[in-house]
């Protein structure tokens, strides 16, 4: 079991625990930067510009920050999990409620920030990506409510696996556009995002779901995010006394994660984040990229360029982007956000996995003991948990971003507990 914090941390500089800001290319270190194609470099430096223009402009902050507070929700409120706690034994556990939010998940923070950000440029059209749709629900809310074009693509087997938020986006006057090629899922959706937006560039504007692609995407979404951590950091010391010991959220591309973290960087607080293990490293089939896997699964995360940045992707032995697989769609990604990236090297926060049946008993656990239905990309935050407190000590606490709930993903869980059909 590895130490809750690490022995260093207390002692470490602020410069050599804490993210830089990215360089004027958008680099975090060796990862992040530009790479699309040359028609999409004005619409990029069009963002980049209305970004630095509006980030810190008094009537877009007053905005964005008065639709957070009456139509968002927030602050959304820390919960102590005591019955979980007691039943584990060891560490008192703290959930960051975002799925409270509008919408259901954290997303929201980040597509509101970015629509509105587009009405200021003058674009009418938003495309977006999903994988487990929140993301898409999220884009396709924040288009109702400024009156906006929205379009959503998301892969064809997310879509069977989360028709609940497919429905939603369409009574929100959404489009969901069903992408049949690779592996038809949210790499998939993102590719044929680009291609949208590459075709339409004057009057669209790509809200990109999570702390990824090409600059400034991986800086805004942190930005926008970052409202969890700055709620989470207060609340936590008004409710316990103290910082946590240690900070667990879920990673995919990385946005919750990211959002939650980023405010704790220069704390003595164990950072951890936790990928999709699928069905094991061993096995080949996962969407852990950060995880030592055996050389003969051919599959392993390596540094590359993958859909618009520089990052850490998974890659079979032909360096070709592998298949990925997660319980959850939302975490079943090969890429990872660039910062995460650099935290990695950093040893600044410690990335672990859980399996597929880790995260289903996770979901049962928050449910049965919480009256909690957490979403599956949640529940990997919350498997890590359930596996690290009953080593603590009753006075030291685990606070877990509950990045979303689990409505979308009951068919799912139905199907792998075999209560498929079965109302008894």
């Amino acid at each position: 079991m590895p130490a809750i914090v690490d022995a260093d941390l207390k002692t470490r500089p602020p410069s050599e625990t804490r993210s830089p800001w990215p360089d004027d290319a958008g680099k975090f270190g060796p990862y992040g930067g530009r790479f699309v194609p040359e028609t999409l470099m004005p619409a990029l430096d069009d963002v980049i510009d209305a970004w630095q223009e509006f980030r810190n402009d008094a009537a877009f902050r007053a905005e964005y920050e008065g639709l957070l507070s009456t139509y968002v929700g927030r602050p959304t409120p820390v919960s102590h999990a005591k019955r979980l706690s007691a039943t584990l034994g060891g560490a008192q556990i703290y959930l960051k409620r975002e799925d409270l939010t509008h919408t259901g998940a954290h997303k929201i923070n980040n597509a509101l920030g970015q629509a509105l950000l587009a009405r200021r440029m003058g674009k009418t059209r938003i495309i977006a990506e999903t994988g487990a749709g929140q993301h898409g629900v999220a884009t396709a809310t924040a288009c109702a409510l400024l009156g906006m074009e929205c379009i959503v693509y998301m892969g064809v087997v997310d879509m069977a696996r989360q028709q609940p938020n497919v429905f939603r986006m369409r009574l929100l006057g959404a489009e969901v556009r069903g992408v049949t090629s690779g592996t038809r899922t949210l790499k998939d959706a993102v590719n044929e995002a680009i291609r949208d937006w590459v075709t339409n560039i004057r009057d669209t504007y790509y809200v990109i779901g999570s702390a990824l692609g090409p600059h400034p995407y991986p800086l805004m979404c942190r930005e926008f995010q970052s409202v969890i951590g700055l709620e989470a950091r207060e609340q936590i010391q008004g409710l316990a006394g103290r910082l946590p010991d240690a900070v667990i959220a879920c990673v995919g591309g990385g946005s919750n994660a990211i959002g939650i973290f980023h405010p704790f960087l220069d704390d003595p607080v164990q950072l951890i984040g936790v990928e999709a293990g699928g069905y094991g490293p061993e096995t080949g089939k996962h969407a852990a990229r950060f995880a030592a896997a055996p050389a003969s699964t051919g599959v392993s995360g390596k540094t590359g360029v993958f859909q618009g940045m520089r990052t850490v992707v998974l890659q079979n032995a032909d360096g070709q982007i592998a298949e990925t697989h997660s319980i959850s769609a939302g975490l079943d990604y090969a890429g990872i956000g660039p910062e995460h990236a650099l935290l990695r090297d950093l040893r600044r926060v410690e990335y672990v996995h859980a399996n597929d049946a880790d995260a289903l008993a996770a979901f049962q656990a928050l449910c049965r003991f919480e009256g909690i239905i957490p979403a599956l990309e949640s529940s990997h935050a919350v498997a890590e948990a359930i596996r690290r407190a009953p080593s603590m000590r009753p006075d030291q606490i685990l606070l877990v971003n509950l990045s979303g709930r689990g409505d979308k993903d009951l068919n799912t869980v139905l199907k792998a507990l075999g209560m498929e059909g079965d109302p008894s």
